[in-house]
């Protein structure tokens, strides 16, 4: 993914960026007791969306981008 504002950074939920978080959920982990692959991919092939994790990017950032700027806005105002 290319051209994501530094803005989006800015938003935070607790002490990292919703970005990161997002990041952070969306990663194929593998349980280490079990052995459990969780690939979050499959929920996208599952159900025919293979654009969903980019879609959600997309809008994660849309909302931290457009909550920053009013908060901006509210601080000089």
């Amino acid at each position: 993914m290319t051209a994501v504002p530094a803005e989006a950074d800015r938003y935070m939920l607790g002490s990292r960026s919703a970005l990161a978080w997002l990041i952070d959920r969306y990663q194929v982990t593998t349980d280490k007791s079990s052995g459990i692959t969780n690939d979050p991919n499959d929920w996208c092939d599952e159900h025919d969306d293979p654009a969903h994790i980019v879609e959600l990017i997309k809008r994660v950032t849309t909302v931290a981008v457009e909550t920053m700027r009013i908060v901006d806005a509210l601080e000089q105002g």
